[in-house]
């Protein structure tokens, strides 16, 4: 996946740069700057700052990695927060887009990043959050690179208030406990099905006439009359929306070489992840997206959370794959892509 947000120590990951949330003196710190001297090796990490000298608020500078499972260190310095007056924000977005760039210019393939400025600088962590995700996502949308956001514990991930509180009454309103009694579950069940009848009679009212057969049809003929697969709509659906084939599978969160294996083989099984991603990528609505996931053999369920709090964002016309995935995080489950 192009952005994958993970629980991990970033001086454990193993990739092409991991980034510092660094001073501007490029000095030794606490908090993610000291654990990444302290793994790195400070003597050899710190003459190397050294020689380098500063990195303004908003930059970066790359240095190698020493004992680190990564090759290299992107430094970047991040603003102190001040009320969020002070240009703060824009400085903090170039912390990210000028890593990136940097890891580009170098021909890194993976990156790793901290929430920068939200320990000791004090950003507020919600902030902080929206800002990483716009940054690397705007940067994503144009760009391939496997970008990793890497938090420590759930208490340095936190949705908006104001966000959190919306998806919960979401969820709340629309959730179908898995252990309802089985009466109530046959209801809901009857219910559905009832919905998907109307439906398909509303649909029955607009179609052409058809002849009827004049003899039973047998299994060979219904085998070979089945409608369209997921690859076969999928490939539709993007010539109808004029999007390019990139403008899709990064706006899905999918590598290349997965959309390539889709692309080729109309007979493909994607995973129920994937599926959603290219519904969100496409901005289909939820009666398109449930009729594309019918194709993989998948449905909505009103007793996933995970699908409702998808459904949440298709209903609010939210299609930022990162949004989504931030939030898909915080409420501990899976996220979109690959």
């Amino acid at each position: 996946m192009p952005l994958e947000i993970v629980r991990n120590d970033i001086t454990k990951m193993r990739v092409d740069a991991i980034v510092n949330a660094a001073n501007s003196r490029l000095q030794q710190g606490g908090g993610v700057c000291g654990a990444i001297f302290a793994a790195a090796g400070a003597d050899k990490l710190q003459a190397e700052c050294d020689r380098i000298g500063h990195c303004a608020v908003g930059s970066a500078v790359i240095t190698g990695g020493y004992a680190l499972p990564a090759k290299n260190i992107i430094h970047a310095v991040g603003p102190v927060w001040q009320g969020g007056t002070h240009n703060e924000e824009d400085l903090l977005s170039s912390c990210y887009t000028n890593s990136l760039n940097i890891a580009l210019g170098h021909g890194l393939s993976s990156i790793a990043f901290p929430l920068i400025s939200s320990g000791i600088f004090g950003y507020p962590k919600d902030e902080a959050l929206r800002v990483a995700i716009s940054a690397i996502g705007s940067f994503l949308l144009k760009h391939e690179m496997m970008v990793y956001l890497v938090v420590f514990d759930k208490v340095a991930y936190t949705l908006s208030d104001k966000l959190f509180k919306s998806i919960k009454a979401y969820i709340d309103d629309n959730y179908v406990d898995k252990h309802m009694s089985r009466r109530r579950q046959r209801d809901a069940d009857v219910s559905f099905q009832l919905r998907e009848m109307k439906a398909y009679e509303a649909d029955e009212l607009f179609a052409e006439p058809m002849e009827a057969p004049s003899e039973p049809r047998s299994l060979d003929d219904v085998i070979n009359h089945v409608g369209e697969s997921f690859t076969e709509m999928l490939l539709r659906l993007i010539d109808e929306s004029g999007k390019t084939d990139p403008e899709v599978y990064k706006r899905a969160n999918l590598d290349r070489k997965l959309f390539s294996k889709i692309r080729n083989n109309l007979k493909y099984k994607p995973s129920k992840n994937t599926a959603l991603a290219l519904a969100v990528a496409l901005e289909l609505n939820l009666d398109q997206t449930a009729d594309l996931l019918r194709r993989a053999g998948f449905a909505l369920s009103p007793s996933s959370r995970f699908d409702l709090i998808v459904e949440y964002f298709i209903s609010e016309g939210n299609y930022n794959i990162f949004e989504i995935n931030e939030a898909l995080f915080a409420f501990d489950e899976s996220l979109l892509g690959a």
